[in-house]
């Protein structure tokens, strides 16, 4: 029936695209046909609009028609079209970012990201370990991603970029609204479904406007998972909106109030085990990383005399679910092993800056930003009532023999700014730096803990656990003061081209472990857990070059860069009982280039191709770093060598009330390591775990055509089914590590707007 209802639809998408009886009677608008040059792309990089060609930073920018023609939703559609850049995916809301190959393996857990991820002023991105949502990608203004450390405006979680999703502000000239539909089907029996929908609202014209934006996602899984007895089993169902109210009472101040909601719901993870047959995955039950995430915002701007003055202040509340099977910990001896934790983290931000209107010999912004959050984490380690009775267990009230309480507050406070002085319009040199203090500190709340995992590694033993309660206990506070900086001269040599060299810093805060001091109790001659992790820091040395060329068909951006990465912060396992642990090594170094170019051969035409080259290693470290940490001097990071994709777009007028628009893009990525190779506490032992993904090649097609307001278009996503290995988990514990490209999809996409 699933096929046969997609079959229907393409059928019924087809006849109108074939029929221009059907066709609106009022002519499309020639004016959102193809390009046939380079426009002037505006950005907000530095915090204040900017052509992107005149920013010293390697930026990829999108537009929402660029969005929806190339048929991004999400992160991993963003990941695709973005050199330099891998999205490491276990699963739907497992997500975390790789820039520049900074990366000592995909998942990072207990680190703070390398990448910071925004959703307007709000960052979103967290720590590897717990789940960051897919935010849909509907109905928004831009997206940008700015490649190399961020730290002057975007503050510590930007050590190898930051990544923007701006949405659409509400439009008091006029009524607008939109819909957008994709049903697809992946593989032979799995249904997608995403629905989309905007409503612009003018309340008092040119004053006061309300924007609506509402999706729908349900998206038939494609995995069977083997313990469940699930078919289809990582089935995700999400939904969310938001609605933003503007206020413009005079032509100097405006007020914008936002609340947003997202909901993911996920029902597996997406992690395999190919050992077990293609698309098989094997859990006691699903596993689940499930959000959900409620924002509050309100930004008001000010237009003073030659400067532009923004508040933006932020809360937010964001739920989560980490579910997790562990049996893997222990091979194939069928220990019961799992973890439910369950996590609750509330986040106040507000940033104010004063940005100079452009025009003058000198820029500048000067700025405030101020984070205060609260995670609490309860960690509840599980058996199964089926297992605790078969070996004779007994004394635990459940089926969970450890329960541990946790919460974490910290702050961060920093001043920021930049600077730019013009010698002429084609020579500029630019300095920022951000100074700010950090502080963070761990509050174990209570709990229990037994011998349940003693007592299972032991054949003979029979009989009660001994129970022991966990009382409650004040970490040490982790303090952190510091600088970030930039410094950046400009010239442009012809008015169309802009050349660029930049030093700049970024850092991450200290990490707190939270079973710090802990004694595995499987075998107490392993790894003590450390206290946590210091700062990192990192330097970036880049050149780049942005030009257009050939009365605007040709245009290329180029960047070189050499990165050092020192006092690594690292995320390792201890071998007994897979407590996770942060700690630091040496240095490394990442040397790369990255370019993007673009032509317009000929009317309605365009193509391109963006790639990147990377060599990422470790350069230096101590014995006692590469034992606790697994890791080898010289070995590469998580980090292909190299990444390329190319594309077309073709556009012509199929009727003359109908425009037709078919393209295709080709992505291909190298193979990387999914972690240190050799085992924590056992430098000479290659660890079980560590293994490479494989080079793959992605291919996706669309066809669609504009008719009036109506656009239907019929796509394919991974045309040549390719299923290679696109991650590799670096964890033991769990049974199911590799993660493969989606099958084949094949869909088609109705919009609307009204």
């Amino acid at each position: 029936m699933k096929p046969l209802l997609l079959a229907s639809v393409c059928a019924a998408t087809l006849a109108v695209i074939a029929s221009p009886a059907l066709a609106q009677t009022a002519a499309p608008d020639r004016t959102a046909a193809e390009p046939t040059s380079v426009g002037e792309v505006i950005v907000t990089a530095t915090r204040r609009e900017e052509r992107l060609q005149d920013v010293p930073i390697s930026i990829t920018a999108y537009s929402q028609e660029e969005l929806t023609s190339k048929g991004i939703v999400g992160y991993e559609g963003l990941a695709q079209q973005t050199p330099g850049v891998v999205l490491n995916r276990a699963s739907a809301n497992f997500n975390n970012f790789t820039a520049r190959g900074i990366a000592t393996n995909g998942y990072g857990a207990n680190l703070q990201s390398t990448v910071a991820v925004y959703i307007d002023e709000l960052p979103i991105s967290t720590i590897g370990n717990t789940t960051v949502l897919d935010p849909n990608l509907f109905d928004v203004e831009r997206v940008e991603f700015l490649r190399g450390p961020q730290g002057t405006l975007f503050g510590s979680g930007s050590l190898s970029g930051a990544l923007r999703i701006l949405t659409k502000k509400p439009d008091a000239s006029g009524f607008e609204a939109s819909v957008l539909g994709d049903l697809a089907m992946t593989g032979s029996d799995s249904l997608r479904q995403r629905y989309n929908g905007m409503i612009n609202i003018p309340l008092v014209e040119d004053k006061l406007a309300l924007r609506l934006v509402g999706f729908y996602r349900d998206e038939e899984g494609y995995l069977d998972n083997l313990g469940t007895r699930i078919k289809n089993s990582n089935t995700l169902k999400a939904w969310g909106g938001r609605a933003s109210l503007l206020w413009e009472p005079t032509d100097q101040l405006s007020v914008k109030l936002l609340v947003s909601r997202e909901q993911s719901e996920p029902e597996d993870a997406s992690l395999v085990n190919p050992r077990l047959g293609r698309d098989i995955r094997v859990s006691d039950r699903p596993d689940l990383f499930q959000g959900k995430l409620t924002s509050y915002n309100a930004t008001i701007d000010y237009q003073l005399n030659g400067a532009k003055f923004t508040s933006s202040s932020t809360y937010s509340e964001f739920d989560q679910l980490f579910f997790v099977d562990l049996a893997g910990t222990f091979g194939t001896s069928g220990i019961a092993f799992g973890l439910d934790a369950l996590a609750y983290m509330d986040t106040f931000v507000e940033e104010v800056r004063l940005a100079s209107d452009a025009g003058g010999k000198w820029d500048w912004v000067v700025g405030g930003f101020y984070l205060d959050r609260r995670l609490d984490v309860d960690y509840n380690y599980r058996s199964r009532p089926d297992y605790l009775a078969l070996r004779g267990f007994t004394g635990l009230a459940d089926e969970y023999y450890q329960r541990q309480q946790n919460h974490t507050n910290s702050q961060e406070l920093a001043g920021f700014g930049e600077l730019t002085y013009r010698f002429s319009d084609e020579l500029w040199l630019t300095a920022g730096m951000r100074y700010g203090g950090f502080e963070a500190q761990s509050f174990v709340e209570g709990g229990y803990t037994s011998n349940y995992l003693a007592a299972a590694l032991t054949p003979a033993y029979r009989g009660p656990l001994t129970i022991t309660q966990v009382a409650p206990a004040t970490g040490v506070k982790a303090k952190e003061t510091g600088p970030s900086w930039k410094l950046s001269l400009s010239y442009r040599p012809v008015s169309t081209m802009t050349t660029y060299a930049t030093v700049s810093t970024g850092f991450r805060t200290p990490v707190i472990n939270a079973f710090a001091g802990r004694v595995s109790v499987v075998n107490p001659a392993d790894i003590i857990i450390p206290f946590g992790a210091d700062s990192d820091d990192l330097t970036n040395y880049e050149i780049g070059l942005k030009g257009r060329w050939l009365d605007g068909r040709l245009a290329a951006n180029l960047a070189a860069y050499w990165i050092d990465w020192k006092n690594i912060q690292v995320q390792a396992n201890r071998v007994s009982d897979s407590v996770q642990f942060a700690t630091n090594i040496g240095k490394a170094v990442s040397k790369g280039l990255e370019f993007e170019v673009m032509a317009f051969p000929t009317e309605g035409l365009t193509v391109g191709i963006n790639g990147s080259l990377i060599d990422a290693k470790v350069t230096k470290l101590s014995a006692a770093e590469a034992a606790i940490s697994g890791a080898v001097e010289g070995v590469r990071l998580a980090a292909p060598k190299y990444q390329a994709a190319a594309y077309f777009n073709y556009g012509w007028d199929l009727t003359p009330e109908a425009r037709a628009n078919l393209s295709a893009t080709v992505q291909r990525v190298g193979k990387y390591p999914g972690s240190f190779p050799n085992v924590p506490g056992r430098p000479t032992a290659i660890s079980p775990t560590y293994a490479w993904t494989e080079a793959y090649t992605n291919v996706n097609a669309t066809f669609a055509v504009a008719i009036d307001r109506l656009t239907l278009g019929a796509y394919v996503e991974n045309l040549f089914e390719s299923r290679k290995i696109n991650y590799v988990h670096p964890e033991a514990f769990v049974a199911n590590r590799f993660a493969v490209q989606r099958p084949r999809t094949i869909g088609v996409r109705v919009g609307y707007e009204f």
